[in-house]
């Protein structure tokens, strides 16, 4: 099963906040809801980018990488092919 690195985006604070998970999903859910103290303080989240990687090692090492970028960067990187939330199809009317 793949894990994912993620980049969230609080326009509250406007600040990010990079992790890993195997469900992505739920984790945003899971810092939404103020389980994680860290980011509970900076609700609500969005997700700005998330980049499937083959294994829990990769996934570390990738996000330990992202963690040492500015907030430009990651949104430089939302609008590239390697995030998957741009493969997914739009939901919305029309």
């Amino acid at each position: 099963m793949p894990f994912f690195v993620y980049i969230l985006y609080s326009e509250k604070s406007h600040s990010c906040y990079v992790g890993y998970s195997q469900n992505y999903l739920k984790r945003l859910a899971e810092h939404n809801a103020g389980l994680s103290r860290y980011t509970k303080h900076k609700r609500p989240w969005k997700l700005l980018y998330v980049e499937s990687l083959p294994s829990k090692s990769a996934a570390i090492i990738r996000e330990r990488k992202l963690k040492h970028n500015k907030k430009d960067y990651f949104f430089w990187l939302a609008l590239q092919p390697s995030n998957i939330l741009l493969q997914q199809p739009c939901h919305g009317p029309g």
